[in-house]
């Protein structure tokens, strides 16, 4: 039953997925928004840090972000990592190495991006590879087909659309991914941002 339920939530969000796409044309332009300063990274479950405890090298180390989302190091156990900044968590961390290390400096670097799930790049339709992405830093639209490996024969490029969380809201553009992949306007590239979805709708003939 539960398989049951997940399949009709999956087919009622890709019918979903192409009413949207099919609208694509009466959207705002993504590569028409203006844009602030990138988002800041959000450590996730999988990510690979390096934590570095200035002149403290039995403290610095490389270590992944478990599923559970928290990280062990020396003197500290079990600190929450994930949906932080690194430079968060390496307030956080500074915190308790307090009680063992006198006025400590720790810097963390992620080495390993994949980032929680919900600010990852999502790319569904007809992609060569559907699936979800990690976000990096200054991505752009073609960052994202590059790493979807393009287009299908049959996808309607010029009628693809980004769904993305503004304020609390929900809105959608239009994005020319022909224009862009197909006939090289680069001025058809634009940023994304963490937790889009990139829907890539079928040609209609």
């Amino acid at each position: 039953m539960r398989q049951s339920s997940g399949l009709v939530r999956s087919l009622a969000f890709l019918v979903l997925a192409v009413f949207l796409g099919g609208c694509a044309s009466h959207l705002p332009p993504l590569e028409d928004i203006d844009y602030e300063e990138d988002p800041d990274y959000i450590i996730g479950p999988g990510d690979n840090l390096n934590i570095f405890v200035w002149g403290q090298p039995e403290l610095s180390m490389s270590v992944p972000v478990r599923p559970d989302g928290r990280i062990t190091t020396p003197l500290i156990e079990d600190v929450q990592a994930a949906n932080k900044t690194p430079t968060e968590l390496a307030r956080d961390m500074e915190e308790v190495l307090q009680v063992y290390v006198r006025d400590p400096v720790v810097t963390v670097i992620v080495t390993g991006f994949r980032g929680p799930y919900d600010q990852q790049i999502r790319v569904v339709g007809e992609a060569t590879n559907p699936q979800a992405i990690p976000y990096n830093e200054h991505m752009t639209l073609l960052d994202v087909m590059i790493a979807v490996g393009g287009m299908t024969e049959f996808a309607a490029g010029n009628r693809a659309s980004i769904v993305r969380k503004v304020n609390g809201e929900t809105e959608q553009y239009q994005v020319r991914l022909d224009d862009l992949i197909r006939d090289g306007d680069i001025e058809a590239n634009a940023p994304v941002y963490p937790g889009d979805i990139l829907i890539i709708p079928e040609s209609w003939f």
